[in-house]
């Protein structure tokens, strides 16, 4: 893979995970506005697909020079997709509910045990081979995301925000896993409008099930804040991670991953008023360590062969 290309996929990674990090943003303005997990998430999904639709809509048009791309999947296509939509669901659902229970940057902070999880995953199932680098870098974030976590030293967890964060993590990591392995030969685009499209409907189901009849924003600051979810965390998130794990790998961006909880803590500080300790300064230099680690050291992360896949 030429260099160019790693680098591009470097950059998309840090970018995803800047985006994802901004899920509280969003979640906690409309849960403060009245609105339920199921309808911030409809409504999410929902305005996202709608919008990839008219980019496919776009692109499907003739143009000189450009390869013209349609809808048309095969049936193994199909069932990647039909996963990751499920992978997706689950990861988001279990994490916008966690906020109920616990801080919105402490789940999130939590949730990035999903670069340990990929990694693990991809070294016991897939022969993944590990170094010096990717090892201290997996430690150095997950110290500096305690520290984040820990705060002033006096936060206590529930469990059952802690499991549901857990399950988030864990489909987030076979999410990112699927994209690199299952060799896709189609846009991100194209792979979030189904990836998308599985989720506004798990949310209906969910809605159902639930009991939680869908609410409609109420007002123009509950669109925006809508809109923030479809495009930030949503649309721009998932198409700069299928760049990031096509190009660099499923635990190279698993680790750039730790620019997420620290965009929550950095949110949570100059957007709801928290306190900014000493362990959060620490925290925030280790994980940046890390990152700077996984990004600039040559032979960082190996193990995965170049996939010849559309982006």
């Amino acid at each position: 893979m030429k260099k160019s290309a790693k680098v591009f996929g470097t950059i998309c990674g840090i970018l995803a995970a800047v985006c994802y990090g901004t899920n509280p943003l969003g979640a906690l303005k409309l849960y403060a506005q009245g609105m339920q997990t199921s309808s911030v998430l409809f409504y999410r999904f929902g305005l996202a697909w709608v919008i990839l639709a008219v980019v496919m809509l776009i692109r499907a048009l003739p143009r000189k020079g450009r390869r013209v791309e349609t809808l048309r999947v095969t049936r193994k296509e199909f069932g990647v997709l039909s996963a990751l939509g499920v992978l997706f669901i689950f990861s988001s659902l279990t994490l916008y509910l966690s906020f109920h229970v616990m801080d919105a940057g402490v789940a999130s902070t939590i949730l990035f045990t999903y670069p340990v999880m990929t990694a693990a995953i991809m070294a016991l199932f897939f022969h993944e081979k590990t170094n010096w680098i990717t090892i201290s870098s997996i430690v150095l974030s997950f110290i500096g995301v305690a520290l984040l976590y820990w705060g002033d030293g006096t936060t206590k967890l529930p469990i059952g925000g802690v499991v549901l964060v857990l399950i988030s993590a864990l489909t987030y990591a076979v999410y990112i896993i699927v994209v690199n392995r299952s060799q896709l030969k189609m846009s991100s685009f194209k792979i979030n409008f189904y990836v998308l499209f599985y989720c506004a409907l798990g949310m209906l189901v969910y809605s159902f099930l639930a009991g939680e009849p869908l609410m409609l924003p109420q007002n123009a600051t509950s669109w925006f804040y809508v809109g923030w979810l479809a495009v930030v965390p949503a649309i721009m998130a998932l198409t700069l991670m299928v760049y990031a794990a096509k190009l660099v790998g499923s635990t190279a961006t698993a680790i750039l991953g730790a620019l997420e909880p620290l965009t929550a803590v950095l949110i949570g500080v100059f957007v709801f008023g928290e306190d900014f300790s000493l362990n959060l300064l620490i925290g925030i230099v280790l994980i940046l360590v890390a990152v700077t680690m996984i990004v600039v050291l040559p032979g960082r992360v190996r193990g995965q062969k170049d996939k010849r896949t559309s982006v």
